[in-house]
């Protein structure tokens, strides 16, 4: 026990996710010194050519001061985002404030306590999964929260905490048989084509994500100092429990009906964020959505726990306080990817990374795509930017290799999807680790080799799709 408290002592703290954000940001500007710049020419459409490309022939360096300069602008930029992030933060307090949420968890942990805790893991894992999927956005950042909850009292580290909901919303995210639509229309595909090769895709990456979730939390079962949180002062033995807890715990508790009618009101509003888009919603006002039922949910849910109007206004507030810093921090992701357009870097490295896949066989060339992309996502995590940088570059090529273009936009969809997990450029990824009190580079170390295993695999299924000669259905 000694030489884990020496280990302990001598292991280096790990920086404030503030200054890993300065930092990352003051690498972005040294990169406009560095990298050459240059651009992809534009059509009369204003569409990217991406067969035109030309180094302009001197640096557009952003220096330090100009990046501080415009982050009021990356913060302004992301304002639809940071204030849906805000409110559904907000109204997630509310329906904490009225204990459902306790009330609910005490009641799971006990009906499932002489069975195996993976089975809750699993549910609420596959839960959030399906969420991510149908009706993944930033805002779902707010459930990161109930995370933490969920495991203080399964006595599990912060890791877990994002395991069970970001980490989960973000493989539904990055492989549901919706979310690649806007690439399918610009590849000239027809809308949802891949259906069900994509649902099936999902669901093996679910599964697969599952499994490494509960190898970990089987690790530090085993020795709690297996924890990559062990070294921030994380210990299972010192986590408080209530007394009103550990009774409910111990002793079992009842649904109340005001339990059970805000758990339904809390979840049908996923649903419905679901089924927004299959109902004719317009996809431009998918966020006034958002923010709508949010707002709904949290003055339902509080009158519903017995709140008066001062207390939910004061719950309300209270979340908003505690969201503040990952309104700030998606913010600040925007900014890295301005000091990158201004500097005219980004079109040099797509055009330097996609470069070595243009003459490449058709079933290489597709896992090529996958790669290039996944390295892309980390910089550029903007799905909208990514495509309107790459389709033009990617359905020349698989015109050229008289490939069937549903490949190409699952090789989009692979690539655009898992980097997400470790990306410290998407205020999605950040702003959880803030929320749940995990340094980032804890987390970073924690998915990143989930995410190199994630990859591959995407790489052996494009190979095979391309092989079998794979039609979209």
């Amino acid at each position: 026990m000694e030489m884990t408290g020496n280990k302990k002592k001598k292991e280096i703290k790990m920086p404030h996710l503030f200054w890993i954000m300065i930092g990352l940001l003051l690498v972005a500007c040294l990169l406009t010194y560095i990298v050459p710049a240059g651009k992809f020419a534009v059509g009369a459409d204003g569409k990217i050519l991406g067969d035109q490309f030309s180094y302009i022939g001197k640096q557009s360096p952003v220096p330090p001061w100009r990046m501080f300069m415009m982050m009021l602008d990356g913060v302004v930029g992301s304002g639809s985002i940071i204030w849906v992030v805000l409110v559904a933060g907000a109204m997630t307090s509310v329906v904490m404030a009225t204990g459902a949420i306790d009330e609910i968890l005490n009641w799971s942990i006990y009906k499932l306590k002489d069975r195996s805790e993976n089975i809750l893991i699993s549910i609420m894992f596959i839960l959030m999964v399906y969420m991510g999927s149908f009706g993944g956005s930033d805002a779902l950042i707010a459930v990161v929260p109930i995370g933490v909850i969920f495991t203080k009292k399964l006595k599990l580290d912060p890791i877990c905490a994002i395991g069970v909901t970001s980490y989960a919303t973000l493989i539904g995210f990055g492989t549901g048989p919706t979310k690649q639509f806007i690439t399918q229309m610009m590849m000239g595909v027809p809308v949802y084509a891949a259906f069900f090769t994509m649902f099936i895709s999902m669901n093996f990456y679910m599964i697969l994500g599952l499994i490494l979730l509960l190898r970990y939390v089987k690790k530090i079962r085993k020795d709690p100092r297996n924890s990559l949180m062990w070294s921030e002062g994380w210990d299972p033995d010192k986590l408080e429990v209530s007394a009103e807890d550990e009774e409910a715990l111990k002793k079992g508790t009842k649904l109340s009906g005001r339990t059970i009618a805000i758990l339904i009101l809390y979840l049908g509003q996923y649903a419905l964020m679901v089924a927004y888009s299959f109902i004719g919603g317009d996809p431009k006002k998918l966020l006034n959505f958002l923010m709508a039922i949010n707002m709904f949910v949290a003055i339902a849910c509080g009158f519903i726990g017995g709140f008066s109007f001062d207390r939910i206004g004061n719950e309300f507030i209270k979340g908003l306080k505690g969201i503040v810093f990952v309104g700030f921090v998606i913010g600040l992701a925007r900014v890295m990817t301005q000091v990158m357009t201004e500097g005219q870097i980004i079109h040099t490295i797509v055009y330097v990374l996609t470069k070595p896949i243009m003459n490449l066989s058709r079933s290489i060339s597709t896992v090529g795509m996958t790669a290039v992309i996944s390295i892309i996502n980390i910089m550029i995590p903007s799905a909208s930017s990514k495509q309107a940088i790459l389709i033009p570059i990617i359905r020349p090529i698989t015109e050229t290799l008289n490939m069937d273009k549903n490949l190409a936009v699952q090789a989009f969809q692979y690539g655009d999807g898992f980097t997400n997990i470790v990306s410290p450029f998407l205020g999605w990824t950040v702003g959880s680790c803030a929320m749940a009190g995990v340094p980032f580079p804890k987390w970073f170390k924690w998915a990143l080799p989930k995410v190199i295993l994630f990859i591959l695999i995407s790489f052996v299924i494009i190979f095979v799709l391309t092989e079998i000669g794979w039609k979209a259905f």
